[in-house]
């Protein structure tokens, strides 16, 4: 099964790709890493060679992380400008999807719920879980990423081999 997690943080080697990377840990999975700030200047056109490659890599996941930072209530526009590069309804059709965000506070766990799995799903994802949001604080060492998981990871991880046996 492969996996790819797309983080969305401006800042490369963030705690934001960390928790991207726990969470394919935690379901067992080997993942590759797209940090969509590498892609630079290529994301604010059409074409551009990285940024085509990138799209392709994440097309030929099975499960997919999306992995932002909470700016202001939402993820970050610079995942959006990743996310616009896939065609509406069809660019992401037959994946499994987890949004993942990291927040300063609990005020806004419900943003990857409300903002960033809305438009997994309009790209065609299937979002078979409850988004996780850890604060970027305690992500490390609070048991979020356990219940989660104990929650979740098996739901996750048939959708996902579903997709594999289709």
């Amino acid at each position: 099964m492969k996996a790819v997690a797309v983080v969305g943080n401006p800042k490369p080697g963030s705690r934001t790709r960390d928790a991207a990377e726990r969470l394919a840990a935690a379901l067992e999975l080997d993942c590759e890493v797209i940090e969509v700030t590498a892609l630079g200047p290529g994301l604010l056109a059409w074409g551009d060679p990285g940024v085509t490659a990138a799209v392709e890599q994440v097309r030929s996941a099975d499960l997919v992380i999306a992995a932002s930072p909470t700016y202001k209530g939402t993820y970050t526009g610079l995942l959006k400008l990743f996310l616009d590069q896939f065609p509406t309804a069809t660019g992401l059709a037959g994946q499994v999807a987890l949004p993942l965000m990291l927040g300063a506070g609990p005020a806004h766990a419900l943003a990857p719920e409300l903002t960033l799995k809305p438009v997994l799903v309009e790209l065609g994802a299937t979002c078979p879980a409850q988004a996780l949001y850890q604060l970027d604080s305690t992500y490390t060492t609070d048991d979020s990423l356990p219940r989660w998981t104990g929650r979740w990871s098996r739901i996750v991880l048939d959708a996902a081999k579903a997709r594999t046996a289709r």
